[in-house]
């Protein structure tokens, strides 16, 4: 996975890429490139759900944002057949409530 990522996050700040490695390098065990960037976006999304709310997360929002982003991007460059069938499978993801 290390190979594709980095070909594709070099010109993105450095924060941005080092906490989008941070989240893949968290997985448990290796998964395909595209399933392992989708759960390392849900994991840095739980976290910032988890959180109080204060802007200490926002860098972990913009990796999570950017792992779905990387995890489409797979999809559409292995796959772009089923592009839109696996959008909608990620969206369809429950995610739980805000806290507030």
């Amino acid at each position: 996975m290390s190979d594709w990522l980095g070909a594709r996050t070099g010109a993105a700040p450095e924060r941005l890429r080092e906490r989008v490695a941070h989240w893949v390098s968290r997985l448990d065990a290796p998964e395909a490139v595209r399933d392992g960037l989708a759960r390392a976006a849900t994991d840095a999304l739980d976290a910032v759900v988890a959180h109080d709310g204060d802007r200490s997360v926002a860098l972990d929002l913009l990796a999570a944002d950017a792992l779905i982003t990387l995890a489409l991007l797979h999809q559409a460059e292995h796959h772009p057949e089923d592009l839109g069938r696996y959008a909608e499978q990620l969206v369809a993801v429950p995610l739980e409530p805000t806290r507030r």
